[in-house]
């Protein structure tokens, strides 16, 4: 038996490489969905951006009832559809380009190949780097469009709001229902735009396992103090105040 694999260096190379692959994608799966399930554990337990933002739709919804005039509600809500159908126009390009450098495997690696720091990585993990990529904004695709629809349900709840003149005590429950669809839709406009963040991180593992590793520690770092210690969320919670 020819054992002469076992110390020839490109092979030892190759493998050393694809342990750090596995470890850096383990490590981004963890990031990602351990970051999703802490936001959701800590959603009512912590003062956070998406909270905050709840109660400021749930409030607009009461507000509108008291309008008479709903004008300026509906072109609130029509500008924030604009902003979400950019994103998701967007996703739509950004897997063609996806689908197309998938195909043109060779002339990409080479290009990448050419890129300080880059490690090399053979065509089956090349095409595993572009199929995470496809999934994350495949996931994009699925939330911003569902967030795309609500807000034209929304659309609708507005348009059929009883008369100011006609609003009663019942009526509380019809804007606390139409908070809520907001707010859902709010929600996973905000988990379209997190695979953003975390697609961004999923590109820095063309270049090597190590920098994927510390590109997606800095995302959940980045996405949490967005979403937890910004400055947003202080300025959010003394608008009450002022």
């Amino acid at each position: 038996m020819n054992f002469d694999w076992f110390t020839n260096p490109i092979i030892i190379e190759q493998a050393a490489i694809l342990r750090i692959d596995i470890v850096a994608l383990a490590w981004f799966v963890l990031c990602w969905f351990g970051y999703a399930r802490f936001a959701d554990r800590n959603y009512h337990r912590r003062l956070n951006l998406i909270r905050i933002m709840d109660e400021m739709r749930a409030r607009w919804m009461h507000r509108m009832l008291e309008r008479e005039n709903r004008i300026t509600d509906a072109t609130l809500i029509g500008n924030i559809l604009r902003s979400i159908y950019f994103f998701a126009s967007t996703t739509i390009l950004i897997l063609i380009g996806l689908f197309t450098i998938l195909g043109a495997g060779r002339e990409g690696m080479q290009i990448v190949h050419d890129i300080p720091f880059t490690l090399g990585a053979s065509p089956l993990m090349w095409e595993i780097k572009i199929s995470l990529l496809m999934v994350i904004f495949v996931y994009a695709f699925f939330k911003l469009t569902w967030s795309l629809r609500q807000y034209n349900y929304a659309c609708i709840i507005v348009g059929a709001a009883p008369p100011a003149a006609e609003v009663q005590a019942h009526h509380y429950e019809y804007a606390e229902r139409a908070g809520k669809l907001v707010g859902n839709a709010g929600r996973h406009f905000n988990m379209g735009l997190r695979a953003y963040y975390f697609g961004m991180a999923a590109i820095s593992w063309f270049l090597n396992g190590w920098i994927f590793i510390l590109v997606t520690a800095w995302i959940v770092w980045v996405v949490y103090r967005r979403e937890f210690r910004s400055h947003t969320v202080n300025n959010l919670l003394t608008i009450d105040d002022a």
